[in-house]
């Protein structure tokens, strides 16, 4: 008995350069894209460990969880790291980026997220970019959340090694990822006795393998359904159209917020200000006395298919996340997941305006 799903042609590499080509259209970029099979975390770590090593000075921007990891990787690598640490609540500006450099003139590489999913902020790359640009650093960006919720532009930002995933606000598979990489970042990888070589993180064996060889033969067989269901998530953004996707993330940020404001009971935005707020995910600080893991678990009692989470570690006391990216970036799923937070906070004894928190969302989505 055959099965769509499981009895599956090998995916030709004229198909899979097609799919490279359709996420360059998307970044809309010049610089090679490198399909990475498997999880972002693959091409981020590969990128970093590609072009950091001893010698290599390296500014890490921290404004949530995946910012630490970068810096672990880059000290793991030799490099000497700068944390640059803001508070979870807000995002990093270019005038502390410009700190950085005048205390640091020797820093040579940048890495940064854009839209931390995980804390809720978004940060001012534009901005940022001219800065590293100017300074002549090599900028490295996880993109991942950020993509298809707003602009991500890695040429016109000056961005050296963009990185970006599926599975958030392009509704797509988790189990593939990509990276556009700069003839800058080449060379650097080039020039590094450490880059990984003959390794599944390596970018050096695809550059050479497939991009350099005319990408006429894979270097290994591809995952077909993560590629299928890649190119799938982008034909609907091609469809629907990039601008309208990113509007509707935005407008599904703008909802969360508003009725998060209007329901009350003590619950607020964790990010302070609305333009440092990601689009891809409203993060909510919980009353005293309420843990937010247990308001979750409430909350998803009436429907385990809601976009809530707790935050992650010592978060998870503190900060609900609705996830309002991909599919979930819609009027219905911000009504019904601060429907059910209202419910789990009234079951708390907490006072809520439920009925203020659906006009509210109303009114931000028209």
């Amino acid at each position: 008995m055959t099965h769509p799903f499981l009895d599956l042609a090998p995916l030709s590499a004229a198909h899979f350069a097609s799919i490279e080509d359709r996420v360059a259209r998307l970044l809309g970029t010049e610089q090679d894209v490198v399909i990475m099979q498997g999880e972002a975390l693959l091409p981020l770590e590969g990128a970093i460990r590609s072009t950091a090593g001893p010698g290599t000075v390296a500014l890490n921007v921290i404004t949530g969880p995946y910012g630490q990891t970068f810096g672990n990787w880059l000290r793991d690598c030799g490099a000497e790291v700068i944390d640059l640490a803001v508070p979870f609540h807000t995002a990093v500006t270019a005038d502390q980026i410009r700190e950085a450099f005048t205390e640091r003139p020797d820093i040579d590489f940048v890495s940064l997220v854009h839209a931390e999913a995980a804390t809720g902020n978004t940060n001012p790359v534009a901005e940022i970019g001219e800065m590293v640009r100017a300074h002549g650093a090599l900028f490295y960006l996880d993109a991942v959340a950020s993509i298809g919720a707003e602009p991500v532009l890695p040429d016109a930002w000056g961005v050296d090694l963009c990185v970006i995933g599926a599975q958030k606000a392009m509704g797509g598979p988790a189990g593939v990822s990509a990276v556009s990489v700069s003839e800058r970042a080449w060379s650097r990888m080039a020039a590094n006795p450490g880059a990984p070589r003959r390794s599944y993180l390596s970018l050096l064996d695809w550059k050479a393998r497939w991009t350099d060889a005319g990408r006429t033969t894979l270097p290994h067989a591809p995952a077909q359904l993560e590629m299928l269901a890649l190119e799938a998530c982008l034909e609907r953004i091609e469809s629907e159209g990039l601008t309208t996707v990113m509007h509707r993330h935005a407008t599904a940020a703008a909802a969360t917020r508003a009725g998060a404001l209007s329901l009350g009971g003590g619950l607020e935005p964790y990010v302070h200000s609305a333009t440092e707020a990601a689009p891809v995910a409203t993060t909510l600080r919980t009353p005293p006395g309420i843990i937010a893991s247990d308001l979750v678990a409430t909350a998803l009692k009436s429907n385990p298919a809601l976009p809530l989470a707790a935050g992650g570690g010592a978060l998870a006391k503190e900060m609900v996340r609705v996830n309002h990216y991909g599919v979930d970036a819609t009027a219905e799923a911000v009504q019904n997941s601060l429907a059910a937070l209202g419910t789990a906070l009234a079951e708390q004894g907490v006072s809520v305006d439920g009925e203020g928190a659906r006009r509210a969302v109303e009114g931000a989505w028209r």
